[in-house]
């Protein structure tokens, strides 16, 4: 089997990195960064996601799996202390796969230019340095509402306990073909109104912002970010490729929602 390992780049990270690469070597097990079975991810998730769009033209190919050198994260089964035991399953065991849903991003220039697709692991940002973000949001080809506010977020189920659950989104299962969108400081007044509620859309359904006004946009997809000028629409749906996740143990979404944002010290 081949593999790869991307490390967060400190010390710790790095040394972990040695030692599995130096390991599984040893196990015959083929060290290729170009064409990779499975992607280590050594470090938090942000290391993961980096390892996620460094691999996402081969999703069919590259399984992912994470380690965590921080504090436990959504996207990593394993802690340092359990390297060992890691390496000897990687080399001995065949991994269980996991799938998990990922959003499509497609951005139109006003000039009909090429368009610009992307795939997000956890969300899809639009915001913009000149003013509110003003734009006709359209779900299945339908005017829904105008937005207008500091922003939106677009996530995946995965993503969902990220930046969209700090704007009050919902917490979605990843088995679930679904995105959502959340409000970033909605203007809402008696001019101006807009659901003021996360929307979550099935996989079957699209939606489409179209800006009102010039504006420069900052997209981020994920921890990637992009600036873009006359902007005609931005699709947002559930995309057909998926992130394939390696598993050797049970590791339930419930139980990283639990340890991440309810368990402490105290927990019996």
């Amino acid at each position: 089997m081949k593999f790869s390992i991307l490390s967060k780049g400190d010390q710790k990270s790095n040394e972990i990195r040695s030692k599995i690469k130096n390991y599984l070597t040893e196990f015959q097990l083929e060290y290729d960064e170009d064409e990779p079975e499975l992607a280590i991810s050594v470090g938090g998730d942000g290391t993961l996601l980096e390892a996620f769009h460094t691999y996402v033209h081969r999703l069919d190919k590259t399984a992912f799996i994470g380690i965590h050198t921080g504090h436990l994260g959504f996207y990593a089964d394993w802690m340092p202390e359990e390297l060992e035991k890691l390496i000897i399953e990687i080399a001995k065991t065949p991994f269980q796969v996991v799938e998990y849903p990922l959003l499509e991003v497609t951005i139109r220039p006003k000039d009909g230019s090429e368009e610009d697709r992307y795939l997000a692991l956890n969300e899809c940002t639009i915001k913009t340095s000149e003013g509110s973000v003003v734009m006709d949001i359209e779900i299945k080809g339908d005017h829904f509402e105008t937005f207008r506010g500091d922003g939106l977020c677009v996530s995946t189920p995965s993503g969902s306990t990220a930046y969209n659950k700090a704007l009050g989104g919902a917490i979605l299962h990843p088995s679930l073909e679904a995105f959502q969108i959340a409000e970033m400081a909605s203007i809402n007044n008696r001019v101006f109104r807009t659901i003021g509620s996360p929307l979550i859309l099935p996989s079957h359904h699209t939606c489409m912002f179209k800006p009102l006004h010039d504006r420069s946009f900052l997209f981020t997809i994920d921890h990637i970010s992009r600036t873009y000028k006359d902007v005609k629409s931005i699709q947002c749906r559930v995309a057909e490729e998926k992130v394939r996740f390696a598993r050797f143990r049970p590791f339930p979404f419930w139980k990283r929602v639990h340890d991440s944002f309810v368990a402490d010290e105290y927990s019996i």
